[in-house]
């Protein structure tokens, strides 16, 4: 089904995969010939290699300054960027940016606040040269999909699923901070990335839909970290078998295997793509060189593939259907486990008691997003329930289109109808259902959900009120089989269905009557509305000589994701408000945390004050009594703040608000064995936060311990590779910390303090 070769392998003509060993030169040859080329060389003939030289200013490519084409927010992201960007001296947006409004959609949490929220994103549209998308008209991917890729582009987005590499567009998903480096004209500063191929063969099984491609792909890549920040190239004579549809939902999950981005060979499918959607010119053919390498393989046997379920907790915990069926209990109770690891035995938790007469009973089926709620997606989800019923039990089906645009063609082709019909509910455009905030089951309660993730609360239960619920992703096709079979879990291959494949047509009035578009031109004489909720990042000083931290959490889970370190869901009204946000903090992880960090916090505001931060908090006496034994410190010298402890942080969203919320509470640095994302290293790092790694699995320190960090300031201005480190108790015991690659803006950010501060200074 998926296979992964060893190393690194030349691709021929497209079709013929030649993997590096210790005879591969001498084939090469004699298949090449005169037109042989070195591995250096081949490397030059990605699709990937090509789309990266064109963006990139450095004149290096090993060391990239890559200038987007097009920039996309929604409206848990846009308010935090733009504010950043005006503190730094915006004055007009210099590229396209479209501030979607998908994720706050309901306005039915805080008052006013979410419309306050689409209201600064509308005037800053005027004011700045922006598009603005109103809430329920398109999710942020979707809208993009439809109106912003273009073939060999680059588009930057502030969600993490921001991918268009089907369309031939090479997209990425990053903290806000790296879109206002753009706004003002600055770049986005990598490593030439490794290039992965997926090599795509035969042709997917009836049945089959792009979620179940995609979760045997995050099964094979996920746990051996085969894809990180690497490159996804999909090429192979499968390719060709796959509809724009089918393509688009396989390659927005790419996020969940840890890759940097994604690009696929294009063909007359995505030509008819972006016929059908009126930008004809758009298209582009873009096919990898006669030789091309690659620094390895993922091999996907299309025909292979069969209905596939990532269990909770996370996309990469999967399963066939047919093997989860057929192994039940053994299986549920390994997920009840991980679960133990998950959910820290804050709550009970169980999966076994929805074995009802030796089948999985769900309670709740979701179709939605940028993954599920494609036109295909829904049309075959409607064919498979036609004429059949949902039933009048626990279970309840929700399809939300992705675009108005989608919505209007189901309903002018009777698939609206024919959903409804069976006693599933069709909603607006809206991303709640992925990340909480929308259509939260009830207690104890199991979704199955064609949308991007399942992390732990994803679905919008509170551990700290005693409320859990889990959720498996699921094909569209597999889900609408489940509901035809009234909950019970049900491969989309076990029922007998006929597809009708109806052509999609989009109607660009639809955008053309509700879409603010300013075309690129600003006027500054807009006001920009402000609602009471919307409020200025705080101060942030710069890094001192040395650095005092304690650390206030400690985190031994395989891997954090982001909604660990800051919660989805009702959290998001309050991503205006920096420290209304930043009370939320772990709070799902470790509620503890906001009251520790907040202590450390008043001594360091004690300090910039001029006055002693050790009568704030006095456990910092003795601290700094046994630190001056050796060091000469001062309140003007050394600097008191907070860190945390984690072996993996940073899966899963770009939220720029993991890093910041720490930030605003006095965070200083993390501390971590690895970071899962460059995405998460970014937002520490644009925060003003140390990304300090410690390799070892026997921690020096615990939680609550005081760390010394002596002349941190010059070992960030002087790229020393190895930083020494003491806990401070009794005696002031050495251990050492790295940083890690940094550019020479990054580490200038770290000594600003913060993105803010290196833009005004």
């Amino acid at each position: 089904m998926v296979t992964l070769s060893k190393g690194g392998a030349y691709l021929l003509n497209g079709t013929e995969v030649v993997e590096v060993s210790e005879h591969s030169e001498d084939i090469l040859k004699a298949k090449l010939g005169d037109k042989y080329i070195t591995k250096e060389e081949a490397a030059k003939n990605t699709i990937a290699y090509d789309i990266l030289e064109k963006h990139n200013t450095s004149g290096n490519m090993e060391k990239l300054q890559i200038k987007f084409d097009k920039l996309t927010s929604h409206d848990i992201t846009f308010v935090g960027i733009i504010q950043t960007a005006r503190a730094s001296g915006l004055e007009k947006f210099p590229i396209p940016y479209v501030l979607t409004n998908c994720h706050n959609s309901l306005c039915a949490v805080g008052g006013t606040i979410n419309e306050d929220d689409h209201m600064f994103g509308l005037t800053c549209a005027k004011k700045y040269g922006g598009v603005y998308v109103p809430p329920h008209q398109a999710v942020i991917h979707q809208f993009a999909r439809e109106m912003l890729a273009g073939g060999g582009k680059m588009i930057l987005g502030s969600d993490s699923h921001t991918r268009y590499g089907a369309l031939g567009t090479m997209a990425m998903g990053e903290g806000g901070p790296e879109l206002v480096k753009q706004l003002l004209s600055q770049t986005y500063d990598i490593n030439m990335p490794g290039v992965i191929a997926v090599y795509l063969s035969g042709e997917p099984v009836k049945g089959v839909g792009p979620q179940d491609v995609a979760l045997a792909i995050i099964g094979a890549v996920f746990n051996n970290g085969y894809v990180k920040n690497k490159v996804l190239e999909f090429v192979g004579p499968g390719v060709s078998k796959l509809s724009a549809d089918f393509r688009i939902g396989i390659d927005v999950m790419t996020t969940e295997t840890t890759c940097l981005s994604s690009i696929w060979a294009t063909d007359g499918n995505i030509k008819d793509f972006y016929d059908i959607h009126g930008r004809s010119e758009e298209y582009k053919e873009l096919n990898p060189g006669d030789v091309a390498y690659y620094d390895g393989v993922v091999y996907v046997e299309l025909d292979k593939v069969k209905p596939m379920i990532a269990m909770p907790f996370h996309p990469s915990n999967t399963y066939t259907i047919e093997e989860l069926n057929a192994n039940l209990l053994d299986i549920l109770d390994d997920c009840e486990k991980k679960a133990l690891v998950s959910l820290d035995g804050q709550v009970d938790f169980t999966l076994k008691d929805k074995v009802r007469n030796g089948k999985l009973y769900v309670e709740q089926g979701i179709i939605a997003g940028c993954a599920g709620g494609g036109f295909e997606n829904i049309c075959a989800a409607a064919d498979i329930l036609k004429g059949k019923s949902i039933g009048a039990d626990e279970f309840t089906l929700s399809v939300y289109p992705a675009s108005t645009p989608i919505y209007v063609e189901l309903a002018r082709n009777g698939r609206l109808a024919d959903l409804m019909a069976t006693g599933a509910i069709v909603k607006t455009a809206f991303c709640g259902p992925c990340f909480g905030a929308g259509d939260t089951p009830a207690n104890n309660a199991f979704s199955i959900r064609h949308s991007t993730r399942n992390f732990p609360n994803r679905e919008g239960s509170k551990l700290q009120n005693g409320q859990i619920s889990s959720v498996a992703l699921m094909d569209a096709r597999s889900i609408a089989a489940t509901a035809a079979n009234k909950g019970y879990l049900t491969a989309a291959t076990d029922v007998d269905a006929g597809f009708t494949n109806p052509r999609y047509f989009f109607d660009k009035t639809i955008y053309e009557n509700r879409v603010f578009d300013s075309k690129g031109k600003a006027d500054p004489e807009v006001e920009i509305k402000f609602g009471p909720n919307i409020k200025d990042w705080p101060k942030m000083v710069a890094l001192t000589d040395n650095l005092v931290l304690k650390v206030v959490s400690e985190i031994h889970d395989p891997v954090t994701t982001t909604d660990e370190l800051i919660p989805s869901g009702e959290t998001s009204s309050y991503r205006s408000n920096p420290l209304g946000l930043a009370e939320f903090t772990l709070s799902r992880k470790d509620p503890a945390y906001v009251g520790k960090a907040k202590e450390v916090q008043a001594a360091e505001k004690a300090r910039e004050e001029g006055n002693c931060p050790a009568e704030v908090l006095t456990e910092l006496k003795p601290i700094m009594e046994k630190i001056k034994e050796s060091y000469d410190i001062n309140k003007d010298n050394v600097g008191i703040g907070s860190t945390i402890y984690a072996v993996k942080p940073g899966d899963g969203s770009a939220r720029e608000q993991a890093a910041s919320c720490q930030k605003v509470l006095g965070g200083w640095a993390n501390i971590a064995k690895e970071y899962a994302t460059k995405r998460y290293r970014s937002n520490l790092i644009n925060w003003g936060m140390l990304p300090f790694l410690f390799e070892e699995d026997n921690l020096p320190f615990a939680n609550g311990d005081y760390i010394f960090i002596p002349g941190i300031k010059d070992a960030v201005k002087n790229k020393d590779a190895v930083i020494k480190a003491y806990v401070v108790k009794d005696e002031l015991k050495e251990f050492d910390l790295k940083l890690g690659e940094l550019t020479d803006d990054e580490r200038d950010i770290i000594l600003k303090g913060c993105l803010i501060n290196y833009n005004r200074i």
